[in-house]
């Protein structure tokens, strides 16, 4: 197959393989073939990326406080959680997991209250507003997400979620 040719075994070609086989013509001693699944996954992570600011930016949100208020809407009823337990959820430090409490509860989408299980602890719960905003964020991150992955069936997708599943349990902590 020449370089130019639309197709690699029936599928139309795309980026990443023009710059493939471009590697392989100026360096054959190499094997680039990572280049194949992962500057495909780092693309999609840019369209995914701009998907997801999208879908919050409709709703007036950061991703940052979609990552607060999702994690407090998991929670399930009442929605809350210590701020502990969302610095381990959103991956922050605790100053900054201070600022973004502070700024959602300035919004009226969250509340600080005392811990009863705890004399010196804080919970931080979702308000009807937040979690109302939470939903509708999700909502929308939802539909982008699945045109992002409109290309394939559910069946491939299935396959695809396990692959990418085998790759990415190795970089995380349980």
């Amino acid at each position: 197959m020449n370089e130019e040719s639309s197709t690699v075994a029936g599928q139309t070609r795309d980026e990443v393989d023009r710059l493939v086989s471009a590697w392989r013509r100026e360096r054959p001693d190499l094997d680039v073939s990572p280049l194949e699944v992962l500057s495909r996954v780092t693309r999609l992570a840019r369209h995914l990326d701009r998907a997801r600011r999208t879908a919050f930016a409709e709703r007036g949100l950061e991703t940052w406080e979609f990552d607060v208020l999702s994690a407090l809407r998991r929670a399930g009823s009442p929605y809350q959680l210590s701020p502990g337990q969302l610095l381990t959820q959103t991956l922050v430090t605790s100053g900054t997991m201070t600022n973004r409490i502070d700024r959602l509860a300035a919004k009226g989408l969250v509340v600080r209250g005392p811990d009863p299980n705890d004399r010196r602890g804080v919970l931080v719960r979702l308000t009807d507003s937040g979690r109302e905003l939470a939903d509708a964020a999700l909502t929308g991150l939802l539909k982008n997400e699945r045109e992002l992955l409109s290309a394939l069936p559910d069946a491939r997708l299935e396959v695809l979620g396990d692959l990418l599943r085998e790759l990415t349990v190795q970089f995380e902590a349980e």
